[in-house]
């Protein structure tokens, strides 16, 4: 099966920052969440993604087509969310709906109107009076409306409040239910992704750490804590950003069967969230001193 989303050695340069040879590939019916700390690429990726910006070097492939020389077809099957809307604030989400209808020649009234009644949304209330969840709220009904066979969303849920990301969780779940959606969600909340994710991709000043299941990624890595004598034993070539301190170590460890074999009952390994093993990457295989 081809992936729906495909990148290949993208490359975009810009003075003091290039996001360099990014590779990852999303294939139908899944969730990737695409992580990594302000600034380092996530919505360069998505810009070129949408063909906003174009790239120095590489090839992107969404539905098998070259994004660029397909672009207007393409869009007609990908539906955005970004962090920031741009709705007519005087116009009422009907009449914002009329104008953005025409545009898809897929547009489902009846999708529209089931997503619409699933998230509340008024139909009779000017947008400038929506809060920022109501106005994600809209740009996802919006987005599945049209039978969008990717989603591709930009912080879709920073700022929001739990109860409306978990109703947007919740949606997403459904929608690829089908195998026939898949979704692109850029997003700093790895507790969401750790719900919803089937796939993780990090990335750090331009360039990406891993592109994994977080299912492998889970079972791959694992919390360690232990005396610092263990380390000089020949377990510190395994622990990446490694924190120590007087009364012992703490880091994060891959290979996890190998190393329980090697430390034994002197070590204790957990399983990690994402959001542990995005920290301990990020922070690499430098040690960290702490509480000398």
């Amino acid at each position: 099966m081809k992936p729906i989303l495909e990148l290949k050695n993208v490359t975009k340069r810009y003075t003091g920052f290039t996001l360099d040879r990014v590779s990852f590939a999303l294939e139908p019916g899944y969730i990737m969440g695409f992580i990594g700390p302000n600034g380092a690429g996530k919505t360069t990726t998505i810009k070129l993604i949408m063909n906003l910006i174009r790239p120095d070097e590489g090839e992107i492939k969404i539905f098998g087509l070259d994004h660029r020389r397909h672009e207007q077809e393409i869009k007609q099957r990908i539906g955005f969310v970004y962090d920031e809307s741009n709705f007519y604030d005087t116009l009422t989400t009907t009449e914002m709906t009329k104008v953005i209808a025409p545009l898809y020649k897929n547009w489902d009234w009846a999708a529209y109107r089931k997503y619409t009644e699933k998230l509340a949304l008024p139909d009779r209330k000017k947008l400038s009076q929506f809060s920022r969840g109501m106005k994600m709220k809209y740009a996802l009904a919006l987005a599945l409306s049209h039978r969008a066979e990717l989603l591709v969303m930009d912080e879709p849920t920073s700022g929001l409040d739990p109860v409306v990301r978990s109703e947007f969780l919740d949606i997403l779940r459904d929608v690829i239910q089908d195998e026939r959606c898949s979704v692109l969600l850029s997003s700093h909340i790895t507790s969401d992704l750790d719900q919803i994710a089937d796939y993780v991709t990090l990335i750090n000043g331009g360039r990406i750490v891993f592109s994994e299941s977080k299912e492998e990624l889970l079972e791959e890595y694992a919390l360690i804590k232990g005396e610092k004598s263990l380390l000089d034993s020949g377990l510190r070539e395994y622990v990446v950003g490694l924190k120590e301190s007087r009364f012992g170590f703490e880091g994060l460890v891959t290979n996890r069967a190998e190393v329980q074999r090697f430390v034994g009952s002197r070590a204790v390994l957990e399983r990690p969230n994402l959001e542990e093993i995005m920290l301990y990457c990020l922070r690499g295989n430098g040690n960290d001193h702490a509480g000398a």
